[in-house]
């Protein structure tokens, strides 16, 4: 249906790097999971009050929270696909990941919610009246469910969207709480067993499963969380085939809601070339990393001295020798200064994240291997976190 709807409704359906295309999928999707929750609610809500089922009727309360859900993922996408503006020159992507952690809070809620009702249902435990209709609606509800997940997921998949991703994840997680709700009405009515509150509690705990892990996904990109290792080494590849271009570092990626991006990084360049081809092709690999990307980027060219082999030398063997410390250091922006009394290697060394040394004692053992191999020539270290 979602194929059919979205041939008729959305043009240009395939551009999905378009942020009109991206918004109309989301508001398509919405609208769509919207409907389908409220029909749900009704059938099962009044199901539950024909039984006598809190199981059920918890259910059906998980059916409102998800329309309510599909109403801020629709909300999210909406602002999300407004134009820049002088308050917010970088877009409103980011609305989309706040949408779908508000989704999650809502999942939480309503997984306490259900939890407390249910608790007392076991307390108090009362009668339930199963009927083939009531069964019949159960069993459609979980096939609706896997519908409403699957084409969800695909989309989430196909639109890179947190949003739509974690209402996949409530979707399969509400197949799993309706189908033990089943399971347990089906089972009261033929054992005598009051198991209606452990059947609502089995659905709370499910319902709290899928919220944490949808606010864990759509709470990472809002806090600035690493780029993919996949997209790194593309970033590397892209640049690095470009001959002018001999090493890179300080790379960062930004990201400013699906589908914007923007990269900065430190190009190292040949200080003797010429500096307006260099410039140009600095410009060249910018246009190619957004066709190729769809990112915009910001590449600060880094002249090193290439021609100095004694340079060339001692970079590698500090390098060397940081790598002794950890396999897992790197320098950049190497330099050496002579002095009367002694040289100084000037350079910058980048420190991974949860390293067990300090910067302070990873630089001193730098300093005094080197000192050891050469005692007239000092290190004069500056050190960064790594932001991959």
């Amino acid at each position: 249906m979602i194929r059919l709807l979205a041939g008729i409704f959305i043009k240009n359906k395939d551009n999905v790097g378009d942020p009109s295309v991206r918004r109309a999928y989301g508001v398509l999707s919405s609208v769509l999971g919207i409907i389908l929750n409220i029909l749900l609610f009704c059938g099962k809500y009044a199901v539950g009050v024909l039984i006598g089922s809190v199981a059920v009727k918890a259910d059906a309360i998980n059916n409102i929270t998800d329309a309510g859900s599909s109403i801020m993922t629709l909300l999210g996408f909406k602002f999300a696909g407004s134009r820049p503006d002088a308050d917010h020159p970088f877009g409103h992507g980011r609305y989309e990941y706040i949408a779908g952690f508000v989704v999650s809070m809502v999942i939480l809620l309503m997984a306490v919610e259900t939890a407390k009702s249910s608790v007392q249902k076991i307390i108090d435990p009362s009668p339930v009246e199963v009927s083939a209709v009531a069964i019949v609606i159960m069993a459609a509800s979980i096939l609706v469910k896997l519908y409403i997940f699957a084409y969800n997921r695909r989309l989430g998949i196909k639109l890179d969207s947190p949003a739509l991703k974690a209402v996949a994840a409530d979707s399969i997680s509400d197949c799993a709480a309706t189908l033990v709700v089943l399971i347990t009405t089906v089972v009261s009515d033929v054992t005598g067993l009051a198991l209606d509150g452990w059947g609502g509690l089995a659905v709370a705990l499910f319902i709290l499963y899928s919220g944490i892990n949808s606010a864990r996904d759509t709470l990472s990109p809002l806090l600035g969380k690493a780029p993919d290792k996949e997209l790194v080494q593309e970033i590397e590849r892209i640049i690095l085939a470009h001959e002018e271009v001999v090493g890179i570092h300080d790379l960062m990626v930004h990201d400013y809601g699906p589908g914007r991006l923007i990269i900065s990084v430190h190009g190292e360049v040949s200080g003797a070339g010429d500096i307006f081809k260099l410039h140009d092709a600095i410009d060249c690999i910018e246009e190619e990393l957004n066709e190729k990307l769809g990112c915009e980027s910001i590449i600060h060219m880094d002249p090193i001295d290439t021609d100095d082999k004694r340079i060339a030398e001692m970079r590698e063997a500090v390098s060397a020798i940081a790598r002794a410390v950890s396999p897992e250091l790197t320098i950049h922006d190497f330099r050496m200064v002579p002095g009367d009394s002694h040289t100084n290697l000037i350079f910058d060394l980048v420190l991974p994240h949860r390293f067990e040394l300090s910067g302070e004692e990873t630089s001193r053992r730098i300093c005094e291997a080197v000192s050891a191999c050469w005692p007239d020539h000092k290190c004069v270290i500056k050190t960064e976190q790594s932001y991959i």
